[in-house]
């Protein structure tokens, strides 16, 4: 694609580096962007900026966060011996919008893949049984296994309750009102809310 700018080539570039953005799509929004004013231009730069320099991890569920500890974990309003295992932060933010759950979660950041070269040491699992082991912050009672009902985030689901049995906290796993094969960012909030609230034992 040839531009008669080396400034809009290095602009196009970068937006087609987006998930789901080709070069044309990338060429539209470069475009967009020139007729906008400069001072919108720059807050959308600076909100980028920021994404990069301020946004925190929770250092306890690995949530993304403004501060160390995010508004979750650190909620007295929230029921913190219940702990919920999902896949990821866009799965944190399905489950909140059904407004059905009030405890706390935990964000593995993947499934176990070994064909994608995702293993055991490349999730947030270590800190999850820390967490169990230790009652951080507060004694956990029960463990919510919300993770893909794909093979990946089944063999996830098995290794950890295989890990997590000898502490004898309860288990257990959303209900199967999500289709198998489906992640939780696409399910409807009124499913996967029932979902949760019908959580069964993990077996």
């Amino acid at each position: 694609m040839e531009l008669p700018s080396t400034t809009l080539a290095s602009a196009v570039e970068a937006l087609s580096s987006l998930p789901g953005v080709g070069k044309r799509s990338a060429l539209r929004f470069a475009l967009h962007l020139l007729k906008q004013p400069t001072d919108d231009v720059l807050l959308l730069s600076e909100a980028i900026r920021k994404l990069a320099t301020d946004i925190h991890y929770c250092h306890i569920c690995h949530c993304i966060s403004d501060t160390d500890t995010c508004p979750i974990c650190s909620s007295p309003k929230r029921t913190q011996s219940i702990v919920c295992v999902v896949e990821n932060i866009q799965d944190v933010m399905a489950i909140e919008n059904t407004q059905q759950y009030r405890g706390l979660y935990h964000v593995l950041g993947g499934v176990i893949s070994p064909i994608d070269g995702i293993g055991i040491r490349d999730l947030n699992i270590a800190t999850l049984l820390q967490r169990v082991q230790q009652g951080i912050p507060a004694p956990v009672e029960e463990v919510i296994l919300a993770l893909p009902t794909t093979m990946e985030g089944d063999t996830t689901a098995y290794y950890l309750n295989k890990q997590l049995q000898p502490t004898g906290i309860k288990i257990t796993t959303i209900a199967r009102g999500i289709a198998v094969g489906d992640n939780l960012e696409y399910a409807d909030e009124i499913t996967l809310g029932r979902s949760i609230l019908n959580r069964i034992p993990f077996a």
